[in-house]
């Protein structure tokens, strides 16, 4: 048994978020703002205890606010007939196998067909018809008092929480909301034994001063789990032994100790003798023993051990999540139920990118412990994992993560990164080329607002330095700098084109960086002047020209590199393009084919006078010789391309300002830079 599904409506980002659940782990990753702490807390404030998770005001959608507003002003124009329940909404979609032990779920089955094996749980914060009209009628008595503060006062007043279990159809993947729906609260259904809910925070108590204790806190939270679930109970009882041991030692120890003090009590006897006589005995208890007395130790050798707050945040936080998923499953394993589930939020605070390796690698099969009832069922751990760590990203299962993304100010849209798999259809080699680059390279840019597609090493050594340049040149100041921006640069070689259905997925402004790669006859590379089509495998994806209109290629402006997907296909689009693709365009008179034969046509000169100094040159002495064009000296000079990128960095003076961007770059990055 499980949750396949989750839906929230109007709560905070999550205005109308569907997010598909698998079976043991699911990793909701997105870039911060995107609603994954909002997903724990919907789920607490329902699940858990909802009469002390009050839902406050600011919880309410911002869209869904404005349509509180305005059915309030419209009050008269609303029939029962014509008004919904209108309220922040959560449903969970549970599916469940022939062999699951049904006793529980059975109170909450709206369908006995065999074949049906899902249920929806309903939990709900509306405002029905009669309260709507409530409302209305008392929020006339203060005509003065803007809506939103009289709603922000008294929406609970006049909000009620409702859980319902509610019909689905075989085979439907949703339901409707005029469905039929059994109200549990009415008939006193208890759903605690059809899902448990629990959590760790990224306000963890951990912390590296002197008084802080968390981690030995925890030791004395596990005894007492493991005590009430009756596990390891021949250890306990050993414990248990030993303090009685002690015990008795300590109190021949304390009569000697306290013999002054007790006598003196005799002195004061009452009408008998030894009428007042006490007795100091020791009488640990374990529980308390382990509450003030346990101190977490850090081993460094034989002779040396350094309590818990000596190391770094990084090993205590690790340390603490591992305790403290220790103590929820014994928690799960008291109270265990047919769905048991666990929200990790943020687990890589503090943590350095190795410790985040290690706790992903290791995170399933810590919870792959089997929950076994008092009926004999066996229960699994179903976790939600939140995380806005390209490093955790990169070692996951790539079918595990759920894609977070703003789709406008006010909400929220979730993806399955497994979706993608079909839209590559049949193109399987391009999709397991992808996840494996993407797990194991570049998976910062599922965190990046926008992105830039290069080609290689030479355009990542310098493109940050164009960005600062662009940022200093630009007089107007008119939009966010491009370093300040959340913008993920990746190198995928000849390959751009296979990552155009991620680009689309992904939704993010996109920028390619590629060369004109022209060929002559012979299809070997040459000159732009002397070429009749282009090798270039992105330009030809893109632009969709055959490979001969090279004069085609060579006219196109700016404008109409600017590409959105329609219908499957990039199709120009000047004022809505989300992507960009440039390459090599006629500057001062020469088209070049390469960014080396770029920048040289255009900084001649500067390489000219630090020609000795540039450690990525051979044959220095062509700078000097006009004959040699700029075509010539990169192909003839140029010893290596990354030793080239870092003496240009190398020799640049602080203002940037002594050698020129090739245009094609300096005006798609221009682009990329604004909103």
């Amino acid at each position: 048994m499980k949750i396949f599904k989750i839906q929230i409506k109007n709560y905070r980002l999550l205005k109308d978020i569907t997010i598909d659940l698998e079976d043991e782990l699911s990793l909701v990753i997105g870039k911060n703002n995107t609603g994954k702490t909002s997903i724990l807390s919907i789920l607490d404030k329902f699940l858990n205890s909802p009469e002390k998770n009050k839902f406050s005001f600011y919880d309410f959608n911002i869209d869904f606010k404005k349509e509180i507003k305005e059915i309030i002003d419209n009050n008269t124009c609303i029939t029962e007939k014509d008004y919904k329940a209108k309220g922040i909404k959560l449903k969970l979609f549970i599916s469940y196998e022939g062999n699951d032990n049904l006793a529980n779920i059975s109170k909450v089955m709206m369908d006995l067909d065999p074949d049906n094996n899902n249920i929806v749980l309903g939990f709900e914060y509306v405002l029905l018809y009669e309260d709507f009209k409530k409302l209305c009628e008392d929020y006339r008595i203060f005509p003065s008092k803007k809506v939103y503060d009289f709603l922000n006062e008294n929406h609970s007043n006049y909000f009620k929480v409702i859980r319902k279990t509610i019909e689905i159809e075989k085979g439907a993947h949703d339901v409707k909301e005029e469905a039929n729906f059994i109200d549990l609260d009415k008939e006193s259904i208890s759903i605690k034994d059809i899902i448990n809910f629990k959590y760790i925070s990224a306000k963890r108590e951990v912390a590296n001063k002197e008084i802080n204790k968390a981690l030995s806190s925890q030791i004395t939270r596990i005894y007492e789990e493991i005590q009430s679930s009756g596990e390891q109970n021949d250890d306990i009882d050993k414990f248990k032994n030993s303090l009685r041991k002690v015990d008795k030692s300590l109190s021949e120890q304390y009569e000697k100790l306290f013999k002054p003090v007790v006598d003196k009590v005799k002195e004061f006897g009452g009408i008998k003798p030894d009428e007042s006589q006490i007795s100091v005995i020791s009488s640990l208890q374990h529980q308390e023993l382990l509450k003030g007395n346990t101190t977490v130790f850090y081993k460094i050798d034989d002779a040396n051990q350094l309590p818990e707050h000596y190391n770094g945040l990084g090993y205590m936080n690790l340390i603490y999540m591992i305790f403290e998923i220790e103590i929820l499953i014994q928690e799960f394993k008291r109270e265990p139920a047919d769905i048991n589930l666990l929200f990790i939020e943020e687990p890589e605070a503090h943590t350095h990118p190795q410790m985040q390796y290690i706790f992903i690698k290791n995170i399933k099969e810590l919870l792959r412990k089997r929950i076994i009832r008092e009926d004999g069922e066996n229960r699994i751990i179903q976790c939600i994992l939140s995380t806005h760590s390209s490093h955790i990203v990169a070692d996951s299962d790539f079918d595990d993560i759920k894609y977070l993304r703003k789709n406008c100010t006010n909400s929220v849209i979730a993806k399955n990164l497994k979706d993608l798999k079909e839209k590559y259809d049949k193109e399987t080699t391009q999709y397991n080329f992808l996840k494996q680059y993407l797990t194991i390279s570049r998976a910062e840019i599922f965190f990046a607002d926008k992105a830039i597609l290069i080609e290689g090493d030479t355009e990542r050594i310098l493109i940050p330095t164009i960005m600062k340049k662009i940022d200093i040149e630009d007089v107007k100041k008119d939009c966010l700098p491009l370093l300040s921006q959340n913008i993920s640069t990746i190198e995928v070689g000849a390959y751009s084109q296979i990552f155009d259905k991620f680009i689309e997925f992904l939704e993010i402004k996109t920028l390619i960086i590629t060369d004109f790669d022209t060929v002559g006859k012979n299809k070997e590379k040459c000159r732009v002047a002397d070429a009749v089509s282009v090798s270039n495998a992105t330009i030809s994806h893109y632009f969709g020209t055959p490979k001969q209109e090279l004069d085609v290629l060579k006219g196109y402006k700016f404008e109409n590199k600017l590409f959105k997907k329609v219908d499957d296909k990039w199709i120009n689009d000047e004022k809505n393009g989300k992507l960009c693709v440039v390459y090599q365009t006629n500057e001062d008179g020469y088209n070049a084919r390469s960014f080396e034969d770029a920048f040289i046509h255009l900084n001649r000169d500067f390489i000219k006078s630090k020609k000795n100094d540039f450690k990525g040159l051979k044959n220095e002495g062509h700078f000097d010789d006009k004959k040699y064009d700029a075509y010539d000296l990169a192909e003839k000079c140029i010893k290596k391309k990354t030793h080239f990128a870092l003496d240009i960095l190398f020799h640049s003076d602080d203002k940037l300002s002594n050698w020129k961007i090739p245009s094609y770059i300096k005006e798609g990055l221009e682009w990329l830079k604004k909103d």
